[in-house]
């Protein structure tokens, strides 16, 4: 009985990337909400450590 070769796969048909790894882009977007939140959080709690950028818009804090 001869031995069957797999068939070979491209990378658009499968799932083998990790749905947690991220591009240079997503990993930074993702810091950038997490410090907006954090200066949210923070701003709950009557501490000013806010964001420095606003809509584009620099804030003088």
């Amino acid at each position: 009985m001869p031995i069957r070769q797999p068939a070979l796969r491209r990378g658009e048909d499968s799932y083998l990337i990790r749905p947690y790894a991220l591009t240079p882009e997503e990993r930074q977007e993702r810091r950038l909400q997490r410090g907006r939140g954090r200066a949210l959080w923070l701003a709950v709690h009557g501490v000013d450590a806010g964001p420095r950028w606003i809509h584009r818009v620099e804030v003088m804090g």
